[in-house]
């Protein structure tokens, strides 16, 4: 079961493909966005990350961060972002598999992925929005962008 805005958001500390750890309560005082996906260089993934790329301004001016998570390590993020021109972090949630996707209700542990599935989390820390997705489905940024601005 997914978890339910009005929810703490639980802490994490995930490697970016930039080899940096990013801790969750590290960012208090900015909107996150957690964009978990299915796989680096799946179709509908990579399409979903260059809309991401393409609106880093929009989401940067209200105030969020974003982050891409999928259960692929850090070197296959390093390859998709160097390919995709990522500058937002990619998180692996290689090992253990899945456990902060799991800790979010996100993990399909019969697939071994991670849903497709967006939350979004205030500055308190606070879960204020989450979006599943059929893993054909792409997430809308514009949905997103709504959610955030109504946070403002």
């Amino acid at each position: 079961m997914p978890i339910k805005p009005g929810e703490k958001a639980p802490d994490f500390v995930l490697k970016g493909q930039d080899d940096k750890e990013y801790r969750l309560s590290d960012f208090k005082g900015k909107n996150i966005v957690l964009a978990f996906y299915v796989a680096d260089f799946s179709p509908v993934c990579s399409k979903e990350n260059t809309c991401f790329v393409n609106d880093l301004k929009r989401f940067e001016n209200l105030n969020a961060q974003v982050f891409g998570i999928s259960v692929d390590n850090v070197w296959s993020h390093k390859a998709f972002a160097e390919k995709l021109q990522i500058k937002y972090p990619l998180l692996s949630d290689f090992h253990p598999k899945g456990a902060v996707a799991s800790k979010y209700g996100l993990y399909l542990s019969d697939l071994g992925i991670t849903n497709r599935a967006t939350v979004i989390i205030d500055k308190e820390g606070i879960v204020r929005n989450v979006q599943v997705y059929d893993i054909p489905q792409q997430r809308e940024n514009s949905e997103l962008l709504k959610v955030l601005e109504d946070l403002k």
